[in-house]
């Protein structure tokens, strides 16, 4: 697996970072969707730099502009409900792309730390051929991208994925590099310390869904 690291390169990308793990900026939610949706931008742009383009010819006002443009066709999926925001700055980049949307989710069996993937609603279009981008705001254990990625991989297949998160803890990339393919790609916008005793990402920012869009039953 292809890892890109963009935070050890001083860039806007980590004044969003700072804001969106500031305990009494976070604290606004609209304010915070909107710095993930930052984020997103960022990452998509510097994600477009690996595609694969075409040239074309524009038609100016006044004469003919050689120029070249994404040849990929390119598919969004977002790991609900967290990846929305993030989602949406891909989507601005990304303007002509199609979208696709997964549920994921820890279930506890036993009310404990242990918990297993349920990936239940999916709604995507058809990836045959297609560039895959995968969307999802905090990777920790890698256990939901796996999941996911297995259901979409099923019966149809992209002929490139890359995977997208705003926060990583170390364990989460390694067993992303265990369980995935040599030539997936994932990009991550801040790689931070570990995980805790209960998976959660440290110093990770909290649960970036109910931060984005409230506290959950």
């Amino acid at each position: 697996m292809h890892i890109h690291y963009l935070s050890e390169e001083n860039t806007v990308l980590n004044h969003f970072l700072a804001q969106i793990r500031e305990a009494t900026i976070q604290k606004d939610s609209m304010r915070f969707r909107k710095n993930i949706e930052r984020i997103g931008e960022v990452m998509a742009y510097e994600l477009s730099k690996t595609l694969e383009y075409e040239t074309i010819n524009i038609q100016t006002p006044l004469g003919i502009k050689k120029t070249t443009q994404i040849s990929d066709k390119i598919v969004l999926c977002s790991i609900l409900r967290a990846g929305l925001s993030l989602h949406t700055g891909f989507m601005n980049i990304f303007d002509a792309a199609d979208n696709g949307f997964v549920s994921a989710y820890r279930h506890h069996p036993n009310n404990d730390d242990e918990f297993v993937i349920k990936v239940e609603y999916q709604a995507a279009p058809d990836l045959e051929d297609k560039s895959l981008i995968l969307i999802d705001p905090m990777l920790a254990t890698g256990q939901s991208i796996v999941a996911v990625l297995e259901k979409l991989n099923a019966e149809e297949k992209p002929k490139r994925i890359d995977i997208a998160v705003a926060i990583a803890a170390p364990e989460g990339v390694q067993y992303l590099q265990e369980s995935l393919p040599e030539n997936v790609h994932l990009w991550v916008a801040s790689l931070d310390e570990k995980l805790n005793e209960k998976n959660y990402i440290i110093p990770g920012l909290g649960d970036a869904g109910d931060l984005a869009y409230g506290i959950k039953l």
